[in-house]
C-alpha cells in the first residue's frame, strides 16, 4: 500500500490502557494445565516485568512501560508458571524495606523473589553510565554496606517472599583476576557476615553468581559451602556452558538450585546491548538455544526430584522472549 502523500501510516497503533490496574491476560487451559505439573518448590520466573511486548503473553493490552514498572507485578505472578521473579533494579540502586514491602505485598504467599545485590558491593569498579570502569570501588566485597544496604531491607521487606539473595559479580579488571585467593577470602568473610535467613525465611538462600570462570575453584567452593551459602549458575556467554559449571553445584550437594539464564551465547560475550537490539519487544523467540534449554531441564528435574527448592529466572536476552522461553523450558521438564 503506497503512504500517505501527508506521511500518515495506515496502521493502526494500539491504544494504551488507562484503566486503574494492570490486567493479566486470560491463560490458556493447556497453559494452566502445564502449570499444575510443576511441584511446588519448583519456581520459573523471569528476570524484571516491565516490558509492554509481552502484551498478548502476561498483560491483557498495551501498557506504558513505566506503568508495568509499578504496577505490573500483581498481575505477572497471576501467571500459571511464574511463581518467581528476579529484581534486577536493585542491582543499579539499592532499595529500601518499603520498596520490598510493597513488592512482597503484591504476589500470593507461595511467590519467591530472586533479589540482585547492589552493584556498589558486587563491582571491582565503579562505572558510568556507558558501564565503563571509572575508578576502584572502594566498597567491593564490603560485609557491613552488604548487609547494612543489601540483606537486612530484603529480609525485613520481603520476610517469607524472600527466595534467593544473588550477589552477581562483575566481571574483574585484569589485575584482580591473578589475586583471586584474597577474593575468595575477602567473598568468604562476607557471606560469614549475613546473618541465618530462614528465622525470617524459611526457603531463603543465598547465593553467588560470578562473570569470570576464574573463581570456580575448590577455595571457592569451600568458602560457599561453609557459610551455607550456594552457586548462581549464571548462562552468559562470558560463563562456561552448563556442564562445566555441574562440578561446582555437585561438589554443594544436597542444595537448592539458583539459575539466572541471561545471555545467548550466539551474542559473545560483550553481546548484551546487541541482544536487546535484536530481540525488542520481547514478543517472539528468535533465536532458540535447546541445547542450554534441555542440559537446564535436566538439572533443574535431578534438583527438583530430590526435594530440593529451585529458583530459576530467564532474560528476555536468553531467546528473545522470557515468557515464552519459560513455557518451553517448563514443557522440557521430564518430571517424576
Amino acid at each position: 500500500m503506497q503512504n500517505s502523500l501527508f506521511g500518515d501510516d495506515p496502521t493502526p497503533k494500539p491504544t494504551l490502557k488507562s484503566g486503574k490496574t494492570v490486567e493479566p491476560v486470560a491463560p490458556t487451559p493447556a497453559l494452566i494445565e502445564l502449570g499444575n505439573t510443576l511441584p511446588a518448590h519448583l519456581r520459573l520466573g523471569t528476570s524484571s516485568w516491565n516490558y509492554p511486548g509481552w502484551n498478548g503473553l502476561v498483560w491483557d493490552g498495551d501498557y506504558p512501560e513505566t506503568r508495568l514498572s509499578r504496577e505490573g507485578l500483581r498481575a505477572y505472578a497471576q501467571h500459571p508458571l511464574f511463581r518467581t521473579v528476579s529484581i534486577d533494579r536493585s542491582f543499579y540502586r539499592p532499595l529500601n524495606v518499603a520498596q520490598f514491602a510493597e513488592y512482597a505485598s503484591q504476589v500470593p504467599a507461595d511467590f519467591r523473589f530472586v533479589v540482585k545485590a547492589p552493584s556498589l558491593v558486587t563491582d571491582a569498579l565503579v562505572r558510568d553510565e556507558s558501564g565503563r570502569g571509572m575508578r576502584p570501588n572502594l566498597h567491593f566485597l564490603d560485609a557491613a554496606q552488604a548487609v547494612q544496604l543489601f540483606v537486612e531491607p530484603a529480609l525485613e521487606g520481603l520476610g517469607t517472599k524472600l527466595g534467593a539473595l544473588v550477589f552477581q559479580i562483575s566481571p574483574l579488571p585484569g589485575h584482580w583476576l591473578v589475586r583471586m585467593p584474597e577474593l575468595i577470602q575477602r567473598l568468604h568473610t562476607l557471606l560469614k557476615a549475613i546473618p541465618d535467613l530462614r528465622s525470617v525465611a524459611p526457603e531463603g538462600v543465598v547465593a553467588v553468581e560470578v562473570r569470570d570462570p576464574q573463581w570456580l575453584t575448590p577455595a571457592f567452593v569451600n568458602a560457599l559451602r561453609d557459610t551455607g551459602a550456594t552457586y548462581c549458575m549464571g548462562l552468559h556467554a562470558k560463563m562456561p556452558r552448563i556442564a562445566e559449571q555441574l562440578p561446582v553445584l555437585r561438589a554443594l550437594w544436597p542444595g537448592p538450585l539458583v539459575c539466572r539464564w541471561n545471555l545467548n551465547p550466539l551474542h559473545g560475550a560483550y553481546g548484551y546491548e546487541d541482544a536487546q537490539q535484536q530481540y525488542s519487544p520481547y514478543d517472539k523467540i528468535v533465536d532458540p538455544d535447546p541445547e542450554t534449554r534441555e542440559a537446564l531441564a535436566r538439572v533443574i528435574t535431578g534438583t527438583a526430584n530430590a526435594g530440593q527448592n529451585v529458583y530459576v529466572t530467564l532474560s528476555n536476552k536468553a531467546e528473545g522472549s522470557a515468557p515464552l522461553s519459560v513455557i518451553e523450558l517448563a514443557k522440557a521438564l521430564p518430571l517424576k
